[in-house]
């Protein structure tokens, strides 16, 4: 029998190395070298619970049949629109997020009202069978179509999915996973890669649908090697703060379907509750008549959201001003203040500048260029933008304001929720003129129009009526 072997692994590329480096050689990610140790195994031995893999001959893509694979629905309206309509068979889906962030919940709640259509597997390796009993009582869980099994073992769980052989596998967590192929502690590079690969296997050659949950670490990113991410067929982000009742569902991969759906829940006392209206949500308590504040239209796949945008421009006694943005690309929030400060003249050198968008949502589109720009302009000259308009579009280095896509959608949207104004880029009305009943359009040129807008402002309230 072989002895144990000690190598440096890379967790960003799984790149191995027999001593510790700074960089890796093949990444080139810096301090990713984490020390395991395995046990080789012995040349024409099968380990424990591994599958003998199927041989298979090549054919030419007109001899391939198609195959329909209906989705499974979780009975999560939110969370089957992250995933683009349910799961799919045989696929693997990575489910992470910060701890007490909610994902045990989700899944649990998941477990309540798809075991009824399906057989459901559910491996703990984190709570006992009584703590999975108090938190299923606690969200209105029956469970009794759910199979529970509390094992950390791999092959043992392996084999306990051989014998049941159900149509969803839920595994909490990864991290918590061993096998016996290697050495290290669980939650190491080697024994998570291993893990995972012997899930993922099973949901191929059978068809069963496969999540995962995954741990992050202190830089915000999934615990374990890279290559996770690569390996299955979704990744899911669950964002959001433990402060704030709402949590937010991302794709940020996702084969069978779109990764720019988002599905919104609210922490309650019973669990997660769907957001159905999120627009009505981030936009409460919204004030009015204060300078500062703007509302914008994003697109989320196919969803439009309207949410706020909050600027704050104070003067500064500091030779170097601060520079905060919360919920807005930083580099792009520094484009625009360039940009207004060489287009228009405004003096955002000698001022503290701080941007957050509301409710804890991350706007990456650049059709909210035009609204971070008039909260800016509404703060310096502190003069409120029009409360029932929203504002839409690119800003260009030049100043201009450029066309954005689904025009037509974000003005329903705004109607919908109760804005009777639209500030669109003027190059998109003239290719696809915009016709709501309800909105009054206003067209955008460039960023002087913005200016022009404040002009339309409601008077500015006193402090103590706010």
């Amino acid at each position: 029998m072989k002895s144990p072997k000690e190598v440096y692994v890379c967790s960003q590329c799984d790149f191995q190395s027999p001593k510790w480096y700074g960089q890796c050689p093949s990444c080139h990610a810096w301090n990713t070298f984490q020390k395991e140790t395995y046990q080789p195994a012995v040349s024409g031995t099968i380990k424990s619970g591994q599958r003998a893999v199927s041989r298979e001959k090549a054919v030419p893509f007109s001899e391939m049949e198609s195959v329909d694979c209906p989705r499974m629905l979780t009975g999560i309206g939110e969370l089957d629109r992250v995933l683009g309509g349910g799961l799919v068979p045989g696929s693997a889906v990575l489910l992470a997020g910060e701890p007490g962030i909610g994902k045990s919940t989700l899944l649990m709640q998941l477990c309540g009202r798809a075991g009824q259509a399906y057989k459901i597997l559910y491996i703990s390796g984190e709570e006992s069978r009584g703590q999975l009993k108090l938190r299923a009582k606690r969200l209105g869980v029956d469970g009794s179509d759910v199979l529970v099994l509390t094992e950390t073992d791999v092959d043992a769980a392996i084999a306990e999915y051989d014998r049941i052989s159900p149509d969803v596998v839920i595994v909490d967590s990864i991290q918590t996973m061993v096998s016996d192929g290697s050495a290290s502690s669980a939650g190491s590079t080697t024994q998570v890669r291993e893990c995972a690969s012997r899930f993922i296997r099973c949901a191929k050659a059978d068809g069963v649908a496969v999540i995962m949950v995954g741990h992050v670490n202190k830089e915000g990113g999934i615990a374990g090697p890279k290559v996770l991410e690569h390996m299955v067929d979704a990744v899911l982000s669950f964002e959001g703060e433990r402060s704030q009742s709402y949590r937010i569902v991302r794709a940020v991969k996702n084969r069978y379907g779109s990764t720019n759906e988002i599905g919104v829940f609210e922490m309650t006392d019973t669990g997660l509750s769907e957001v159905d209206n999120p627009s009505e949500m981030l936009l409460a308590g919204r004030p009015t008549g204060v300078s500062g504040t703007c509302a914008v239209c994003t697109m989320e796949g196919t969803r439009p959201i309207i949410v706020e945008i909050q600027a704050l421009v104070t003067p500064t006694s500091y030779p170097a001003p601060r520079r905060v943005a919360d919920g807005i690309d930083y580099n792009r929030m520094c484009l625009l203040l360039a940009v207004l400060e060489k287009r228009l003249g405004l003096r955002f050198s000698s001022s503290d500048v701080y941007l957050n968008v509301v409710g804890g949502l991350r706007i990456d589109e650049p059709a909210a260029d035009a609204a971070i720009a008039l909260a800016l302009c509404s703060s310096i000259k502190d003069i409120p933008v029009p409360h029932d308009m929203i504002v839409v579009g690119e800003v260009g280095l030049s100043g201009e304001v450029r066309a954005v896509s689904f025009a037509r959608e974000r003005a329903k949207e705004a109607v919908r929720v109760g804005f009777a104004k639209a500030a669109l880029p003027k190059r998109g009305l003239a290719r696809h003129p915009v016709d709501v009943e309800g909105c009054s359009l206003y067209p955008l040129g460039g960023v002087y129009d913005l200016l022009v807008l404040l002009s339309k402002g409601v008077p500015k309230k006193k402090d103590k009526e706010l």
